[in-house]
């Protein structure tokens, strides 16, 4: 299930359904922004792992761009799965 990338909260979204206007019910951003794409990465050029995206600076607010794809919740999703490859190295560290 897509998580807001603002606020991490789960988004009721069916498919990749996302309208130039929709929010998050939870924080009220905009859901149709960098942030909330599967495309996002604030470590690749432009933020944007699409090479043919015409990426907007604002990654905040909604856009028009073609490639947008609902994501797994932004930065929120990256920062629980590095917490749990964390969590899992120290099953196996040897002490």
């Amino acid at each position: 299930m897509p998580g807001c990338g603002h606020c991490g909260r789960p988004l009721d979204i069916i498919g990749n359904q996302v309208g130039r206007r929709d929010t998050c019910p939870h924080c009220g951003e905009e859901v149709r922004a960098c942030r909330n794409c599967r495309h996002f990465e604030p470590s690749a050029s432009k933020q944007c792992k699409e090479p043919f995206a015409d990426v907007p600076s604002d990654k905040d607010s909604a856009n028009f761009c073609e490639f947008f794809q609902i994501g797994e919740g932004g930065l929120h999703a990256k920062e629980d799965r590095a917490e749990q490859l964390s969590a899992a190295e120290a099953l196996f560290r040897k002490r």
